[in-house]
């Protein structure tokens, strides 16, 4: 299971009491989940007002790092196109798996200094993200430009006689070239009409070359004949070929235009395989930066809840819990009898209306007793 439980409750007579008592009522009586305890460094208090406003705020931006950590490895998912498999070994957090990360988490003080007020440690961890997700937009904007331009290109080396780029099926000898007064067309017949096409070509317009036509090229549907005719008919020719469904279609023969389009398909294929190095190693870096700044939002999180829930002085444990899948409610119903006595109205059941909880930043629905979020470490799934 992928989904854990980042909890917090007053210390008993000391915090160690309180882990103990949790995991020995849950893991080692019941074998409903398996815990670990979750370190979270003394960081500054400063005052209730700013602690309810910034319990809002931690909300919002738990939100914006959880989207923008998703939408990295959504992206490296794609980047890796048939190389998908493997989207799961690359995404990891400080080197490692995410499990190990969150579950040995250990504060970043390097990054986030614990002297700094809790906003500003905040608005260091915003900016750090939001820099990413520009960055992010940057990146995947050029390389998909570079993708499509590639996809577009390679589309028109195959597919129908009526879009398809004919530059690979024609040679110099099919055409007259540099005439005053002639040209050579390339003409798309339909294969049921190509008996049309052989009787009836010549007499479409006047002033076309006898026994002129040879054909190029057939796939399925389409067979690709050549005609030379005198230019002056050429609108002419166009017109009445159309009413018997011949399709004329424009291509003139330049050697060097044609030698630009071939290199123009191998520069994007080098461009792209140049580009895709460098992002997918930017794309892991920046994967582990969101993920590790998205814990320790839920770390800030569960702190300033503790505080404004439990009181001063600080005095709570944090607990991680990864619920055993077929005992989740189970699990659910023990926290509650362990803990239901620290808020007086879940003792009563859910009230009628579900209301927000002001300065607490979840509605009545997601509200227990003790202190709770959820994290769910599977990167690879959408997002419910």
């Amino acid at each position: 299971m992928s989904e854990y439980w980042l909890i917090s409750a007053p210390g008993d007579k000391t915090c160690q009491q309180t882990w103990e008592t949790l995991d020995n009522i849950t893991s080692k009586q019941q074998n409903l989940s398996v815990n670990h305890k979750f370190h979270i460094p003394d960081l500054k208090v400063g005052t209730l007002d700013q602690l309810v406003g910034l319990s809002d705020d931690l909300g919002k931006l738990d939100n914006f790092v959880d989207t923008v950590t998703h939408k990295v490895a959504n992206y490296l998912g794609e980047v890796l196109e048939d190389q998908r498999d493997k989207l799961h070994e690359n995404l990891q957090a400080n080197n490692g798996d995410l499990r190990c990360y969150i579950t040995r988490f250990q504060w970043d003080m390097a990054k986030y200094p614990i002297k700094q007020s809790l906003r500003n440690i905040a608005d260091i961890i915003s900016k750090q993200i939001g820099q990413i997700d520009a960055d992010l937009k940057t990146k995947s904007t050029a390389y998909n430009n570079l993708k499509s331009n590639l996809q577009n290109m390679e589309k028109k080396q195959t597919g129908s006689l009526l879009t398809r780029n004919l530059a690979d099926l024609v040679k110099k000898e099919y055409f007259i070239l540099d005439s005053e007064y002639l040209t050579t067309l390339l003409v798309v017949v339909p294969k049921s009409n190509f008996n049309d096409w052989n009787g009836g070509y010549e007499k479409l317009t006047d002033m076309i070359v006898p026994r002129s036509t040879q054909l190029v090229h057939q796939d399925n549907d389409y067979g690709l004949f050549t005609v030379t005719l005198f230019k002056k008919v050429v609108e002419e020719f166009k017109l009445h070929a159309r009413e018997k469904k011949f399709i004329v279609r424009e291509f003139t023969y330049n050697e060097e235009e044609l030698a630009a389009g071939k290199n123009e398909i191998t520069k994007l294929v080098t461009d792209k395989k140049k580009q895709f190095g460098p992002l997918v190693r930017w794309l892991k870096v920046n994967f582990s930066e969101c993920f590790c700044a998205w814990i320790h939002v839920k770390a800030l999180r569960v702190f300033v809840e503790s505080v404004l829930r439990y009181g001063l002085p600080v005095n709570f444990q944090a607990m991680l819990l990864q619920p055993n899948k077929k005992n989740t409610k189970r699990l659910r119903d023990v926290l509650h009898q362990m803990y239901g006595h620290l808020d007086s109205s879940t003792q009563q059941g859910a009230q009628q209306d579900s209301v927000d909880i002001p300065g607490l930043g979840f509605g009545q629905s997601d509200y227990f007793p003790y202190v709770y979020y959820k994290i769910n470490i599977d990167m690879v799934e959408n997002k419910a």
